[in-house]
C-alpha cells in the first residue's frame, strides 16, 4: 500500500513538478532497452536501495545528492534520470539539481513502485 503523504509535502512536490521534466516508467524502460546513454540515479534511502533497485542504477540518496553530485557527476550536461519510491523525492531532487546548473535532469514518475507493478526487472547487489 502506498504511503499517505502530508499535504505540505505534496504541495512542495507539486511546486517542483512545475519546473522539472518527467518520464513515465515505460519511457525509462524504453531508454534502457535502447541502451541510451544516461545515468540512472536511485535517490531512495540506503535500506530501500539494498532491498532492490533498477539494473544499472547508482545510489545517491536524496539526503546527500546535492552535497555529493558534483563529485559523482562533474559534467552538468550529463543526462540524468532520477527515481525514488513513487516519483516525489526524485522530483524534489531533480528540481534542486536543476537549480545547481544540471541541464539534462529527468524524474521517473511512478518510481520503483510503478516499475515493480509492471513486472520490470529489479536487481540487488
Amino acid at each position: 500500500m502506498a504511503h499517505q503523504h502530508s499535504p505540505r509535502f505534496l504541495q512542495i512536490v507539486d511546486d517542483a513538478k512545475k519546473r522539472i521534466r518527467e518520464l513515465s516508467v515505460d519511457e525509462v524502460k524504453e531508454k534502457l532497452d535502447k541502451r541510451e546513454k544516461f545515468l540512472l540515479i536511485d535517490v531512495r534511502e540506503e535500506s530501500e536501495w539494498a532491498k532492490d533497485h533498477l539494473p544499472g542504477a547508482i545510489h545517491v540518496g536524496k539526503g546527500i545528492i546535492e552535497r555529493d553530485i558534483e563529485e559523482r557527476v562533474p559534467d552538468v550536461n550529463t543526462p540524468l534520470v532520477l527515481y525514488c519510491g513513487g516519483g516525489f523525492r526524485s522530483a524534489l531532487a531533480a528540481d534542486n539539481l536543476q537549480k545547481m546548473g544540471y541541464k539534462n535532469v529527468l524524474s521517473m514518475d511512478g518510481g520503483v513502485r510503478g516499475w515493480r507493478e509492471k513486472g520490470f526487472p529489479l536487481t540487488k547487489q
